[in-house]
């Protein structure tokens, strides 16, 4: 069977600037059901026809309609209601529970805490670097780590 969930736009769509983010509502509404999360992804048949469906996450507890961001290289494009354009892939979460909020209908948020808070001072010895990394309630409190230290937007990876 199918990995994922068709989605379709709700209403018909003109994107008239060129790679600019387009908020589009889908006709679809959350919660996904059973516990269950879900990853938004462009179907190959909207790109090429030059429609790009940016890829979002829809968490279990969001409860308004879902939406995509769409851009095109080539505008203006029109996007027909009813068109299919993105897919559903639905996915347990396995990410700790930071907090007792409830997504609701306020989409693309953060919805939690940071988990680690940290600072590098950029030098000529990274990406290779000796790093504490302390964790509460566990034996040892603190573990010194050598390694490679690679950091992006939203994750530090330590290797």
């Amino acid at each position: 069977g199918s990995a994922g969930m068709d989605v379709s736009t709700d209403n018909a769509i003109i994107i008239d600037s060129l790679l600019k983010l387009h908020k589009v509502p889908l006709k679809d509404h959350g919660p996904i059901g059973k516990g269950l999360s879900a990853l938004l992804l462009g179907r190959s048949s909207a790109t090429l026809q030059g429609i790009f469906v940016h890829p979002g996450v829809i968490d279990a507890d969001y409860m308004g309609q879902i939406c995509a961001f769409v851009s095109t290289p080539s505008p203006p494009v029109t996007i027909p209601a009813k068109t299919h354009i993105a897919q559903l892939i639905p996915f347990k979460s396995c990410a700790l529970k930071t907090g007792s909020k409830l997504q609701g209908d306020g989409g693309f948020e953060s919805m939690g805490e940071p988990q680690v808070y940290c600072t590098q001072v950029i030098s000529d010895q990274r990406p290779n670097m000796v790093c504490t990394l302390t964790m509460p309630q566990t034996t040892p409190l603190h573990i010194k780590v050598s390694g490679m230290i690679a950091t992006g937007a939203d994750v530090t990876i330590i290797s």
